[in-house]
């Protein structure tokens, strides 16, 4: 008897180091600062359906910048309930989860309040939201060709031209090469948008 008390001791001795380590590591994926709370909003235009490839690259980069990525693509995964990070764990996906909620307008809040992990939220939005959009790839190619600078300053011509095209990017496949021949391929396609 004494001797299981004395385990559960030192189990809570070991649960409080662990948690003092994540507390003061900033560089750790556990670590929240102190102006990190459930209510905080990452980015400035919610999800609303149509905005997804936008919106999903703005919460990535904040999430980066937090170190909290990892839970969102499931990289940081669930440990058993019986782990010392399991605790942590679950109050950085619990947090994670709310900053996702604050960027979803409320319609899309509402189908998401029943979901246990960060991961399965994300993955729910990706699966409804994102598109291959072939539709989209047209409209943004008949937005390039007919834009004109106009009455535009030519700041505001070069980024709406610099957004359409990277949009247009964020829909094309990434293709991985070592054999040097995605050299042509890049050069065309820099073609493509000086034409």
């Amino acid at each position: 008897m004494v001797k299981g008390g004395g385990q559960a001791i030192n189990n809570n001795a070991n649960s409080a180091s662990v948690n003092r380590i994540f507390a003061e590591d900033s560089s750790n994926p556990y670590f929240l600062q102190n102006g990190d709370h459930p209510g905080l909003v990452l980015v400035s235009h919610p999800l609303s359906g149509s905005n997804y490839n936008t919106w999903s690259r703005a919460i990535v980069m904040a999430l980066t910048a937090k170190n909290k990525l990892g839970f969102v693509d499931n990289s940081i995964a669930r440990p058993s309930p019986n782990d010392l990070l399991y605790g942590a764990w679950n109050r950085c996906n619990s947090m994670v989860t709310s900053w996702i909620l604050n960027a979803v307008v409320r319609e899309i809040v509402d189908s998401l309040m029943y979901m246990s992990t960060c991961h399965e939220v994300w993955v729910d939005l990706r699966d409804r939201f994102q598109q291959s959009n072939a539709p989209r790839i047209y409209q943004i190619k008949k937005l390039l060709s007919a834009l004109s600078q106009g009455s535009l300053s030519v700041s505001s011509y070069y980024t709406k031209l610099r957004t359409l095209w990277d949009e247009l990017k964020d829909y094309q496949p990434v293709s991985v090469c070592h054999c040097g021949s995605m050299r042509e391929w890049v050069n065309y396609h820099n073609q493509d948008c000086v034409m």
